[in-house]
């Protein structure tokens, strides 16, 4: 008889490793994040809404460290204040333009600022990646949680080109949508009227939903993807 025993997701372990380098209990860390007492001793995955709570609690975490355990586990700005404690450390920013060192491997927290235009990317806040067949992309994002599983699993790393106009979606791709409650990485279908769109998960768990039109602030084409086995 062969007995199979569930082994902490990858994300989990990294939180743990996390707050035991920066010396934080685990009822100070639950108090701190709003995260369900308990989850981190259960043997399973971590939710989409609890990772995005770490993340907003922890913004000093590299988003790609954590879904992945790859890269350094601290963002460039806050590790550079963490060794010096003097903010003129900090590199100057760069332009978003994905020439400099490959494409930027974006935070979540950076998704608001990308869309509405009002920031640049800062070459401290992110890793940057080079893949030739994805020089088109302006930016990569990881994905969270499952709900575009089987073609995305939690981790998974997307390549996105930015639109600067979404009058006209390609029916059946998988497209970054950003609005008022934030981004979402899901499939578009056609809607009930011109003014509506389906937006679909790939697991069915996840029910579809429309989304009118004139509440989308910015698009992004999913080109591809770095998966994580």
């Amino acid at each position: 008889m062969q007995i199979y025993m569930q082994e902490k997701s990858l994300i989990k372990q990294n939180i743990l490793q996390y707050i035991d380098f920066k010396g934080i209990s685990k009822y100070k860390f639950y108090q701190d994040s709003g995260i369900t007492r308990g989850i981190l001793d259960q043997n399973n995955g971590m939710s989409e809404e609890n990772t995005t709570k770490f993340l907003a609690c922890f913004p000093e975490v590299n988003p790609a460290w954590l879904l992945t355990g790859k890269g350094p586990m601290l963002l460039k700005s806050y590790s550079s204040l963490e060794n010096e404690n003097d903010i003129s450390t900090v590199n100057e920013p760069v332009a978003f333009s994905g020439k400099k060192r490959g494409i930027p491997l974006l935070p979540i927290e950076a998704m608001a600022g990308v869309f509405k235009g009002d920031i640049q990317v800062m070459e401290y806040e992110c890793e940057y990646i080079y893949i030739p067949m994805f020089k088109d992309a302006h930016f990569f994002m990881p994905v969270l949680g499952d709900s575009m599983y089987p073609t995305y699993n939690n981790g998974d790393i997307v390549a996105c080109k930015k639109l600067e106009s979404w009058s006209f979606f390609q029916i059946g791709r998988v497209y970054v949508i950003y609005t008022s409650q934030g981004a979402i990485i899901k499939r578009v279908m056609k809607g009930s009227s011109e003014d509506y769109l389906l937006i679909v998960s790939d697991n069915e768990d996840y029910p579809p939903f429309e989304l009118p039109k004139n509440e989308i602030l910015g698009v992004a084409l999913v080109i591809g993807g770095v998966w994580v086995e």
